[in-house]
């Protein structure tokens, strides 16, 4: 884990995202959101509601993190509580994006595997993933790589496109996990 900028071997530049990442970011997102199954969303948020919502990450101590290529912001990660009740302040839900063309080249898994280490450092003890399409094979596969298992299927949660859609969960412990008290860390 680091907190400045990682170069990755495949000549990306992991780092915690700025301000001035925040149109590259709605930019992915609204792709993802108009074309995608991995968010339910519908409706593009703007850059403002995107501004806020990385507010809320940073303001708990989490990271948001973007994969840079040659100047271009190409992806991005974070994590936020599972829930907002305090209790699952130990328990984080991830959520990674990426320009659809580099889908598939290994950056997801990069930016995982950084928000994880960070995510570790940060004291979480659970991540969750949760996967919007049970066709995200992707998606599925780079959680799995990386330890996460399936613990449950929502069927037919998701109305999108004309079509219903699942919800895939996945989990996958951080640090000690539950086998000691987080506040005792």
């Amino acid at each position: 884990m680091t907190t400045e900028n990682q170069k990755t071997p495949t000549g990306l530049t992991l780092r915690p995202s700025s301000a001035a990442d925040l149109a590259a970011i709605q930019a992915i997102y609204a792709e993802a959101v108009l074309h995608g199954t991995g968010t339910f969303e519908t409706e593009v948020p703007a850059i403002e509601e995107i501004s806020r919502r990385r507010d809320e990450v940073l303001s708990r101590g989490l990271p948001w993190l973007v994969a840079e290529a040659e100047g271009q912001v190409v992806g991005y990660a974070y994590a936020n509580y599972f829930r907002p009740r305090l209790a699952y302040r130990f328990c984080l839900e991830d959520s990674v994006y990426l320009r659809p063309d580099q889908q598939g080249r290994g950056v997801g898994k990069l930016l995982l595997t950084e928000l994880i280490s960070r995510c570790e450092a940060a004291g979480a003890r659970q991540m969750l993933a949760v996967i919007g399409d049970s066709d995200n094979l992707g998606s599925i596969g780079v959680h799995r790589s990386l330890g996460f298992t399936t613990t449950g299927l929502l069927k037919s949660s998701g109305w999108k496109f004309g079509r219903w859609l699942d919800v895939v969960l996945m989990q996958r412990q951080l640090g000690s996990g539950d086998q000691s008290s987080p506040e005792a860390s």
